[in-house]
């Protein structure tokens, strides 16, 4: 199977960032709200082992998903023949998303330091977690077969991994990364606020 390039065989059509992880987000935020307000009445331990722990159990926090639309295409030919006697080309419109995050459980708990009330961390690097197609949009748009030849069953799934990589590379290329590293920040800021810290700072 020969596919084109992104350039000249795919375009895109949308592509949305938008905060994936929203409702572990919320959670943490109003845990954090919990604590602020309790913390003058409750004793919260804020040792290093202990805030370590606490991100820790975040795990791998989705922080954020592209959401796009691509067409792409596939085809095969004949060394022989030209494509309308034994060639077959597909056009595919994929719909799908790429979910991006930070897997707070690889921290390492020497890049975390806690001085009074200000802490400072290293998060690990954020990365892409998955890329999905919406099955039930994705949808072939047409489909040409040479005269000679039959359809191939292996030609769509090699195009849709072909989709899958090049939706990864766009949202790489949109700079999914540095979304989903800002958005942890931003609820870990929040998480270590509530446990009381007033200064915390990302290395």
């Amino acid at each position: 199977m020969q596919n084109e390039t992104p350039a000249r065989a795919s375009a895109l059509a949308g592509l949305g960032g938008f905060v994936a992880g929203f409702l572990a987000a919320l959670a943490v935020a109003a845990f954090a709200g919990w604590l602020w307000f309790f913390r003058d009445s409750t004793r919260i331990d804020v040792s290093r082992p202990t805030v370590v722990q606490q991100i820790q159990q975040l795990q791998r926090l989705e922080t954020v998903v592209y959401s796009m639309e691509k067409i792409v295409t596939g085809s095969q030919e004949s060394k022989y023949l030209p494509r309308m006697l034994a060639g077959e080309r597909l056009l595919l419109i994929v719909h799908g998303e790429v979910t991006a995050g930070v897997d707070l459980g690889a921290l390492d708990p020497s890049q975390l330091t806690i001085d009074g009330k200000s802490v400072s961390i290293k998060l690990p690097e954020p990365s892409v977690f998955s890329t999905r197609l919406d099955n039930q949009r994705t949808r072939v748009y047409s489909r040409e077969t040479g005269l000679f030849t039959s359809p191939d069953p292996e030609l769509e799934s090699d195009v849709r991994r072909e989709a899958e990589r090049q939706m990864t590379q766009a949202a790489l290329d949109g700079g999914i990364l540095k979304t989903a590293a800002t958005n942890a920040r931003a609820t870990l800021t929040s998480l270590l606020q509530g446990l009381g810290f007033d200064a915390v700072m990302f290395r």
